[in-house]
């Protein structure tokens, strides 16, 4: 057997991967939050003055003059301090797919060689951190190293601790020397902005007292658990964060016996850590459990406004990282890391919310509040029928590819689900609202709908578990975001989608208005308008059906299946006219971010390729040349003592098999790399992209098939990869 399988099996069956977890029985609401400059923190450390300004600035995106934020940096050092705290820094999400941070200590030396402490607004507001070594689409040259990160006060300052170790985060944005946006979080809340004037616009038609509209956002984190050693000895994991090779086991999840079953004890350990780290960290999780595929869970918290959800799903997958290895586990949260079972999701549950504390999203209790909740479903599934293609592409990924249109995932076609009942309120609006103005509009406004839509609440509508964007009784569900996505591009998308969507929504309502019409008749009338010309947008049935994908090319729905067709909606027209209206990108912007997308694919791709080359050659081949060398010496001695060959007619197919087996990915894995050494020499990332997707990545699943083959044949103790029933099923 390898060593490092064999060890790592050996410290399994010993029970040596187990550690003592650091959770320690408190009260949630003892230490929600103690790790975070949040609003009782900031009463206590600083002036009237300064809380308010901070506050404003939070609520509004005012500048913080830099005598206010003097204040507020010193009174967020003595914070800090209070918690051992000695260096802070400025927390990003670059386009990375992961977060970024470089450390500085309060400690200076002033110029008479006294030592202090010493923290100012400077610090707090901005630093300069090198733009040139983060993805950046040609925005900054090699040797143009200056961009800066710029605080948001509206997501506040934290502590993340790491061993003995403290350190005070900042969350920023992250933009070039010229101000152009190098991050998830800059165009997220240009998005936010955006929204909240379209939408407070649209809500003045049915109650002047809201000034401030703020999108929500509930994710649902799915990731797999697997023991830390027998990843270690998976070359792939480490380096793709998935299994390139494996043959699915007898056992996998067929018998529907995982999800929402019993957790594993040492997952059980490792979840109240994790969630203990949370809440400390102002992270509202409240609901864990198993997932489908095994060694699959997912966790979820309370709803959030978007800004801070993100900021928090970011941070909590890094805390789960860290964590797991106080466990000796690894956490996956690739999209598809096993093949044969479940890959992992993250639902982006969204919705809207008025300073007055009316969910726009909700049906009401009167035909005003019942009109406002249809005027922005309506204009929700207006956006995404418009803007379909820009919402795949906001999901695209390498790691995505693998698990869009699989089962457990929707289809990389877009569609909205609605329910039933909706559809009906829907459609009866759409046939009985005529062309043509009448008196019988007000009286379908005032009585129908009013009659209607309160039976909602009686949850009357079954889920669409495989739509895409699905309507889930006071919220969408974008179910098609990866689990191992920033939740910010895909919220900003949506966010502006919507913006835009509202801003046309009302100059058509306003023309009417203009004309004569009464306020809700006009709206009426042009929510007839959006519904019908949306219609073919909306789904009810099975999404992973072969009769809704040629049902939805007779409709005109786009289908991209792989990642760079998908991304080429950023590029488009429309796309343009809709990021520039809104000042959520310059063409600058947009064309590099297109770039950066298409070479993370070309990257990851690259790798995944480079890894699965190197396991065929140095692990698998050579584990079944020693295993037919096995079988060779066998069938000689069986020759010398003067047995017949049909004694060993088992011996010599079998060695003949693995011949075939050892030929195939030996003749596939030279032209996987020629077919990467072209697309390497491709200049165009456009082209190499693609290139990489329908190339090189083709030779993936043929090199798969024989090595997984071979799995099966070969001496379970010659074989040098923890294998998916060793690596699921944890103890």
């Amino acid at each position: 057997m390898s060593s490092l399988r064999f060890q790592a099996l050996q410290a399994l069956a010993a029970g040596e991967e187990k550690k003592v977890s650091g959770y320690t029985e408190k009260r949630i609401t003892t230490m929600f939050g103690s790790n975070v400059f949040n609003g009782r923190a900031m009463r206590e450390c600083l002036s009237d003055e300064a809380y308010k300004s901070l506050m404003n600035s939070a609520k509004t995106g005012a500048k913080i003059d830099r005598r206010m934020a003097d204040q507020v940096a010193a009174g967020m050092k003595a914070w800090a301090e209070e918690r051992g705290v000695t260096h802070f820094t400025h927390w990003f999400q670059p386009l990375t797919g992961t977060t970024a941070e470089k450390h500085d200590s309060f400690f200076t030396i002033k110029s008479d060689g006294t030592a202090i402490e010493l923290f100012d607004g400077d610090a707090l507001i901005q630093q300069e951190p090198d733009a040139s070594s983060f993805p950046n689409g040609g925005i900054r040259a090699t040797f143009e190293a200056r961009g800066y990160t710029a605080w948001d006060p509206s997501s506040p300052a934290f502590i993340m601790e790491a061993g003995s170790g403290k350190t005070l985060c900042i969350p920023t944005i992250f933009i070039a020397y010229n101000g152009e946006s190098l991050d998830h979080k800059a165009p997220l809340l240009k998005s936010i902005s955006a929204l909240d004037k379209a939408a407070v616009d649209v809500c003045h038609y049915f109650d002047k007292n809201v000034t401030k509209v703020t999108a929500t956002l509930g994710w649902e984190q799915e990731y797999f658990v697997i023991d830390e050693t027998l990843a270690n000895a998976r070359p792939d994991l480490l380096m793709c964060g998935r299994t390139l090779l494996g043959h699915s086991p007898a056992k996998g999840q067929q018998l529907e016996d995982h999800y929402f079953g019993s957790i594993p004890e040492r997952v059980f350990a490792f979840m109240q850590d994790f969630e203990q780290e949370s809440y400390k960290l102002g992270i509202p999780l409240r609901t864990r459990h198993n997932e489908v595929a095994p060694g699959q869970f997912e966790c979820a918290p309370i709803f959030e406004e978007v800004n801070i959800a993100v900021d928090h799903n970011t941070l909590l997958m890094d805390v789960m990282h860290k964590v797991a290895k106080r466990h000796k586990l690894k956490a996956l949260m690739h999209e598809k890391p096993f093949a044969g079972v479940n890959g992992s999701g993250k639902h982006n549950n969204w919705s809207l919310a008025t300073d007055t504390g009316v969910n726009l999203l909700a049906p009401g209790k009167t035909p005003r509040t019942n009109l406002m909740f249809l005027t922005f479903f309506v204009n929700t599934i207006k956006a995404v029928h418009d803007y379909a293609d820009l919402m795949r592409g906001a999901i695209a990924s390498a790691n995505n590819d693998h698990r869009l249109g699989a089962n457990e995932a929707p289809p990389a076609i877009i569609s909205v689900y609605i329910g039933k009942y909706l559809t009906e309120v829907l459609d009866e609006i759409e046939s009985r609202v005529k062309d043509k103005f009448s008196e019988q509009d007000e009286v379908i406004l005032k009585l129908d709908i009013h009659k209607q839509i309160p039976e909602l609440l009686m949850d009357n509508t079954d889920r669409n578990r495989t739509s895409p964007f699905a309507f889930t009784g006071n919220k969408f569900e974008f179910r098609a975001v990866g689990s191992s996505a920033n939740c910010g591009s895909p919220m900003m998308v949506l966010n502006t989608i919507m913006a835009e969507t509202l801003k046309r929504f009302k100059h058509d309502v306003d023309a009417l208005i203009e004309k004569g019409e009464k306020k809700e008749i006009a709206i009426l009338h042009i929510l007839r308008q959006y519904i019908s010309t949306s219609k073919k947008i909306r789904f009810e049935g099975d999404n992973y059906s072969e009769e809704w994908a040629e049902e939805a090319k007779r409709r005109g729905l786009s289908n991209f299946k792989t990642t760079p067709e998908a991304l080429d909606a950023y590029v488009t027209d429309n796309a343009k006219d809709l990021f520039f209206g809104n000042n959520i990108f310059s063409k600058r912007e947009l064309e590099a971010r297109h770039e950066i997308m298409l070479e993370d694919y070309v990257k990851k791709v690259q790798i995944e390729a480079r890894i699965l080359g190197y396991i065929a050659t140095n692990h698998v081949l050579p584990a079944a040349i020693n295993y037919q060398n096995t079988l060779i010496e066998n069938i000689r001695g069986l020759k010398e003592i003067g047995l017949e060959s049909s004694a060993y007619k088992a011996q010599l197919n079998l060695a003949s098999i693995i011949s075939g087996h050892i030929q195939n990915i030996n003749d596939n894995v030279e032209a996987m790399i020629e077919a990467r050494k072209r697309a390497n020499n491709t200049e165009d990332m456009h082209k190499r992209a693609h290139m990489y997707c329908h190339e090189v990545k083709a030779y993936f699943d043929k090199i798969r098939y024989h090595a997984d083959k071979l799995e099966l044949i070969v001496d379970d103790k010659l074989w040098p990869l923890p294998k998916y029933r060793e690596l699921l099923f944890i103890k």
